[in-house]
């Protein structure tokens, strides 16, 4: 085996999410390669639910720090970084890799503040860009503070790992760590549970806990019910579709501050037959979710790269979603329709589209789960961040065009 390396992620909490998930696979395979991994993270609070159980009984340690909050709150923020700077000190790993925005702040910093000494050196520092928290739909001091936050850290930061090509794009474009090496690592997924049929009589019990009939053509959308998630543009596209199709269904599986919002306009629509609320769901029913339905809707304004839409092509089920940032990564023409965002007119006809022609909708699904099976798989993941933490030690900070020409060599 290769040198094993002494690795502290850090993120700012273990709720239902992409960043969050990518992050726990992550810390599982390295630590089953044999290397020395460390997780920092705070507690997991909110409505969203928790993956923190994930790290139990795992190969790697966790440390808690029940001041890492995700709002700005100056007193628990100090703390915080106190906490991570004494943690990297003591556990003198040789790299530092952050997530999200505020870990991936306070770790930084903190790891770069480290003084070299005879018995210590700094860590390199990796900064995971899942999301950025600049957008066009936020005022835009705000997203200014964000920008100019993010300048400073990259100042301190070694190496970018993005999880869509777009998400290095917007990040250069806004002058974050131009001078910097990126690659990009799409988001993992544990595919063997969306890749394996389930079984029809299982299928048909899902269905009926939320009374869709097994003839129903279901639209899945997955998501948390908040805002930019594009819910209610899927409400004014099932307005139309719900008149020409008798046997289409939308299913929202999720939770959120919007949830009862939602729910009371389907029922000011009429809609309250064809619209179902599953209410938050754990990950290991998603897959069961996605196999129950036909089309995968996704209609988020903002989105790293939403890891529904690979899951739901591992499924074998066709994506119908908004163009915004890494969707086009994995949407196109042979797995699904890429639309406009905000166009009702083009979701209403795309999903008609496919409500209305099952063989197209197997076609885009098969085709999905080949285009997305090994770039999606843990290990092509991991491969990926491994040899950049190699490179990285090493000396050698390539470019991305030169990371992966390299690798296909």
């Amino acid at each position: 085996m290769d040198q094993v390396l002494k690795i502290v992620h850090i993120i700012t909490r273990l709720i239902l999410g992409g960043a969050q998930e990518n992050t726990i696979i992550t810390c599982k395979v390295l630590a089953e390669r044999g290397h020395d991994v460390t997780l920092i993270t705070g507690p997991a609070i909110g409505p969203e639910g928790e993956l923190f159980n994930q790290t139990k009984n795992q190969k790697y340690k966790v440390v808690l720090i029940d001041e890492l909050r995700r709002a700005i709150e100056p007193v628990k923020d100090f703390i915080s970084y106190r906490k991570i700077k004494k943690h990297i000190r003591e556990l003198r790993p040789d790299i530092v890799h952050t997530h999200s925005a505020k870990a991936g702040i306070l770790g930084r910093f903190a790891a770069d503040s480290l003084k070299a000494t005879d018995d210590f050196r700094r860590p390199a520092i990796v900064h995971g860009i899942h999301g950025l928290a600049f957008h066009p739909y936020q005022n835009k001091w705000l997203n200014r503070f964000y920008i100019a936050i993010e300048k400073s850290a990259a100042k301190r930061t070694d190496y970018f790992v993005s999880v869509a090509d777009a998400m290095t794009g917007q990040a250069r474009a806004a002058g974050i760590g131009r001078d910097k090496p990126y690659v990009t690592a799409y988001s993992a997924i544990e595919e063997q549970a969306f890749l394996q049929p389930i079984p029809e009589p299982q299928r048909r019990d899902f269905r009926r806990q939320y009374g869709i009939s097994e003839d129903a053509i279901v639209l899945v959308k997955i998501a948390r019910l908040f805002m930019l998630k594009g819910h209610e543009y899927i409400l004014e596209s099932a307005k139309e579709l719900s008149k020409r199709f008798d046997k289409c269904v939308w299913l929202f599986v999720g939770d959120g501050n919007l949830s009862e919002h939602f729910k009371e306009q389907v029922r000011e629509l009429g809609l309250a037959d064809r619209i179902k609320f599953t209410g938050l769901m754990p990950p290991d029913q998603i897959p069961l979710a996605i196999q129950s339905s036909d089309i995968l809707v996704h209609c988020s304004l903002r989105e790293g790269l939403a890891r529904t839409l690979p899951q739901a092509m591992l499924g074998g089920k066709p994506a119908i979603s908004f163009d915004v940032d890494g969707a086009r990564e994995v949407v196109n023409d042979s797995t699904g329709r890429l639309i406009e965002p905000k166009n009702v007119e083009q979701l209403t006809d795309a999903c008609a589209e496919l409500i209305a022609d099952e063989k197209l909708r197997k076609r885009l699904g098969e085709a999905g789960r080949e285009s997305v099976k090994e770039r999606f798989a843990p290990e092509t993941m991991v491969d990926t961040i491994e040899r950049m933490y190699r490179d990285l030690l090493a000396g050698k900070c390539v470019t991305e065009k030169e990371f992966k020409s390299s690798e296909s060599q």
